[in-house]
């Protein structure tokens, strides 16, 4: 610092010292440990999900086949395949959004590629507990090729393949840890993931640590094979809606590059079959024309991931929705207009449920009309830059997101659940 004294100048040395704001942090943390608590009983109900429950139930009836010596390895290496997973898409999420990505929970399935490849790997599973083709392992360790391994290897990689499945899914509790989450701190954020994972993990981790839990499973019989049969169509069941969301991102050549795959991998599935009991000269040609099948699937779906940005907007106008844009919310909040925005996408599972629960029934529309609610649909299926805005500006971070505007120009949006009933929405339209 310089300052003149008597027509002269004086220089004079300071060291300033800022203290760490100590009030802050002390505030940070409980809002860290709820968050992690809310993401943790967010774990929690993924497991009771469609995409996990089939995983966790062949996974969890496979502990009868192991000795009670080797079930406490087993818990841990599915947690840790868990927590791996969960900590990869974590850094993934993190990255992306520090390099400016507009991107939330379930950003990868917003590419077609990604969809159409974890169909196949669901496909795989399901056509392996079909007794198609047997990948090792079976119930003690069902997944994809890897988690179709026995031992340790393939309880890590159930988990890792439990995570992904999960990804659909957004549970009571998730979305607002989730988006809380991705404002922080990466260490903050990793932290809530990793409670996201211990939750999904926890279920299956004490059944394996409580030798009390363990007894209430039924004893191994013929009983076994009948129930891995009949879990597979559940899986069968979520290919099948994985490729309609891919005929809503990609349209009908995304959905033949799918279903091509599909018919390539089921044959590859059961020439590798067949040739198991082969001289191995023909194991190895059977060996190397399944793989070139599947190389064949793979590069099928990834052939023309372009996206079919008609899609959205033509499903919205035919459903009675208007498709969602900053330019007409503004338009209708202007003239005073109440206006229902439904945040959604056609891999969320959970968004698809309340549509069909909650929002497309007789009475709610029906109140929609009584009260002049204009309903837009904001489809979030594909990448979208104005829709994530409009997640991050609730604190969300993944869809849904449910908002009724008032009617006037000033007034503030409810935010509804993320489950939703009938009964909920027609209570919030009836306060307008």
């Amino acid at each position: 610092v310089t300052e003149r004294l008597d027509g002269g100048l004086a220089r004079h040395a300071l060291t300033v010292r800022a203290e760490p704001p100590l009030v802050a942090a002390e505030r940070s943390t409980p809002a860290l440990l709820a968050a992690m608590a809310l993401a943790l009983a967010g774990g929690l109900v993924l497991n009771l999900m469609p995409c996990v429950l089939p995983l966790l139930s062949v996974k969890a009836l496979g502990l009868v086949q192991h000795a009670s010596g080797q079930l406490r390895g087993h818990g841990l290496a599915y947690t840790t395949g868990v927590l791996v997973s969960f900590a990869l898409v974590a850094g993934a999420l993190i990255a992306l959004r520090a390099a400016g990505q507009q991107i939330g929970w379930g950003f990868q399935l917003q590419s077609p590629l990604f969809v159409t490849l974890l169909a196949y790997v669901l496909f795989v599973l399901a056509l392996s507990l079909s007794g198609v083709v047997v990948l090792g392992g079976r119930l003690a360790g069902a997944g994809q090729t890897l988690a179709g391994r026995a031992g340790h290897t393939g309880s890590f990689f159930t988990g890792a393949l439990a995570t992904v499945a999960a990804t659909p899914c957004t549970a009571p509790f998730m979305g607002a840890a989730v988006g809380w989450a991705l404002t922080q701190p990466w260490t903050s954020a990793l932290l809530v993931f990793e409670a996201l994972g211990l939750g999904l993990a926890l279920p299956y981790l004490l059944l394996t640590l409580a030798p009390a839990w363990r007894r209430a499973l039924p004893r191994p019989g013929p009983w076994m094979v009948h129930l891995e049969r009949l879990l597979a169509f559940p899986l069968y069941a979520t290919v099948a809606w994985l490729v309609w969301v891919v005929s809503q991102q990609a349209g009908p050549a995304g959905v033949a590059a799918a279903l091509g795959g599909l018919v390539a991998i089921a044959f590859a599935a059961w020439l590798y079959q067949a040739s198991r009991g082969a001289r191995p000269r023909w194991r190895r040609v059977a060996t190397a024309a399944g793989l070139a099948l599947a190389f064949g699937a793979v590069g099928a779906a990834a052939l023309d991931p372009r996206v079919d940005e008609r899609g959205p907007a033509v499903a919205a106008r035919e459903a009675g929705w208007e498709p969602y844009s900053p330019a007409r919310l503004a338009e209708l909040r202007a003239a005073g207009t109440p206006v229902f925005v439904n945040v959604t996408a056609a891999w969320c599972i959970t968004c698809l449920v309340n549509e069909r629960v909650a929002l497309r029934t007789a009475a709610v529309t029906g109140a929609f009309a009584r009260k002049g609610v204009v309903t837009l649909k904001a489809d979030w299926t594909t990448r979208d830059p104005d829709i994530t805005r409009v997640l991050g500006s609730f604190g969300r971070s993944g869809v849904p997101l449910y908002l009724l505007y008032p009617p006037g120009s000033a007034g503030e949006p409810a935010l509804l659940p993320q489950i939703l009933s009938e009964r909920i929405v027609l209570d919030a339209t009836e306060k307008i």
